[in-house]
């Protein structure tokens, strides 16, 4: 099938070109050649589509993404296809599937899906009704554009949504509990399909991680651990804490969960922007004036509650996988590999990362404070049982000062390294900056650039993926450049010119914007001047 989709690609590329052939020779084509020519390469792509669609020639669900880019919650990710793979396994690297473009035109990695239009057999009345009967909180708009993403979920991708499917009965109860302990919708639980398709290793090509692909930055300013032995991100169960915290943050900002939502993917700026350029708070209307990559994510947080809903009668079925019906957890204060759990009580080393996949080095660093070690249930009471017997299996192999050193060189890289972004045609500063999830301000101070600066093609542009060089108290990049004071049992800010409330909070390490009105009686639309004190934390 291969050859096929290259000819459609060359086709498509083709159309898009504004002078054909004829150009060439000096003589600029008239209207009506320009005209009749389109109809023929249309002609052409049709039969390739019909081709390629056709039951006699079926594309294969393993190479049906293999050439797609697609985007995320918050970055841009590499997808590739479901693998038949043991449930044991990562079945997936990257499995963000939702703001794809269709199968035939994978090269136009640009397009999303509310500029296609996908058809159905099931009439407009009947998803309708089917969103209606849904009893969510959060409403469920239903127009064209959330029909192309309800039908590209439950009918151009059943081995997706077959995992997905197979995955939701074990990770979202958990996660409802998670969102109703914070007193929020449990239909967010959903975007953790958006994000990941609910594979907790997921790393996106920005260095987003997680089931709920945190940047580091994003990650740090809720709490979440990372060290060259954890990183919480990778926390099935840490991750959905700090995502409810950003999302009721969030909602606090804008008292509408569409705009909410949306904020996740592109951030709070951006949402306030589009607000701004449409005059107007109303998800659909400012629509329009969001990032490319953001508009999807609405319409796909629909279409997944949708599919989760109905997917019997799209004849989709959950996939089998050997979850424990019961994970029982242990806390660990001295350290731990797992290759000595895994030798001693008899669990695959695989396993034990499928249940406990923050711990990147197979390492529990219990000797730092207590942590968490989550083991199915027929393997809890060989583990108390032989507990003692675990901790001693070759420890001196496993901590020696070798060892660790080799673990903190392999980690100077992998937790918040830099990394090269080189510059395509037509991208400026502030595309750079919301790819990577970072200021545009930290892009010019890295680069040594200004808002002058022309970039250019091919250009190197350097991005810091952990605390970035260190800045003066001046520039405001750091949550270490808050300077602050300590009176009265508490950490207090003085509040600068230009400073927000959601801004301030960013600046410190594990403080929200939640946390920060509750401690100072203020709401979302109290205002703040500059000079004034307000209290950050408890000491």
């Amino acid at each position: 099938m291969s050859y096929l989709r290259t000819l459609l690609a060359i086709a498509l590329m083709i159309l898009a070109v504004p002078y054909t052939a004829t150009a060439q020779f000096g003589k600029k084509p008239t209207k009506k050649q320009l005209l009749k020519e389109r109809i023929e390469l249309q002609k052409t792509i049709d039969s390739l589509k019909s081709i390629i669609e056709g039951g006699a020639l079926e594309m294969s669900d393993t190479s049906e993404f293999e050439e797609a880019e697609v985007y995320n919650g918050i970055n841009y990710i590499d997808s590739e296809e479901f693998a038949d793979v043991d449930p044991g396994s990562n079945p997936d690297s990257l499995m963000s599937m939702w703001y794809i473009q269709k199968r035939l035109t994978l090269n136009d990695a640009e397009r999303a899906l509310d500029s296609i239009t996908l058809t159905s057999n099931i009439p407009d009345e009947v998803y309708m009704e089917r969103l209606n009967r849904i009893n969510s909180f959060i409403p469920l708009s239903y127009n064209s554009i959330v029909k192309n993403h309800i039908i590209y979920y439950t009918e151009k991708m059943p081995s997706k949504a077959s995992h997905i499917l197979g995955l939701s009965s074990y990770y979202l109860p958990i996660f409802e509990e998670i969102f109703d302990y914070y007193g929020l919708p449990k239909e967010l639980k959903a975007m953790a399909i958006i994000e990941s398709a609910l594979n907790p290793v997921a790393v996106s090509r920005a260095r987003a991680k997680g089931m709920w692909q945190f940047m580091y930055r994003t990650a740090l300013q809720y709490n979440l651990k990372i060290n060259s032995y954890v990183d919480e991100r990778l926390d099935p169960i840490a991750s959905t804490h700090a995502a409810a915290k950003y999302l009721r943050d969030s909602y606090t900002i804008f008292g509408d969960w569409f705009l909410a939502i949306s904020s996740y993917n592109c951030g709070v700026g951006n949402v306030n922007k589009a607000i701004r350029r449409a005059g107007s708070r109303d998800f659909w209307k400012i629509y329009p004036y969001l990032p490319r990559e953001t508009r999807g994510y609405v319409p796909s947080f629909i279409a997944a509650m949708y599919m989760l809903e109905y997917y019997k009668e799209h004849n989709l079925r959950p996939a089998q996988f050997n979850l424990p019906a019961h994970v029982d957890t242990f806390k660990v204060n001295k350290n731990l590999h797992f290759e000595q759990i895994s030798a001693v009580i008899g669990i695959p080393v695989d396993e034990l990362k499928n249940y406990n996949p923050q711990y990147i080095q197979n390492i529990i660093p219990g000797n730092s404070g207590d942590h968490i070690l989550q083991l199915p249930f027929n393997y809890t009471v060989p583990f108390v049982e032989k507990e003692k017997e675990v901790y001693a299996y070759k420890d001196s192999v496993y901590f020696n000062p070798i060892t660790k050193e080799s673990i903190r060189k392999n980690a100077a890289t992998s937790n918040g390294g830099d990394q090269i972004h080189i510059v395509k045609r037509g991208e400026t500063l502030g595309h750079i900056a919301m790819k990577y999830h970072v200021s545009v301000k930290n892009l010019m101070r890295w680069n040594g650039l200004s808002s002058k600066s022309v970039l250019r093609i091919g250009q190197r542009i350097r991005i810091y993926g952990g605390s970035g060089p260190a800045v003066s108290s001046s520039s405001g990049g750091s949550k270490s450049s808050a300077t602050t004071s300590k009176s009265g049992g508490y950490e207090w800010y003085t509040i600068k010119k230009g400073d927000t409330l959601l801004g301030i909070a960013y600046k410190f390490k594990g403080v929200s914007l939640n946390d920060i009105l509750i401690l100072n009686g203020l709401t979302k639309n109290s205002k703040i001047y500059p000079g004034r004190k307000i209290k950050i934390r408890k000491l």
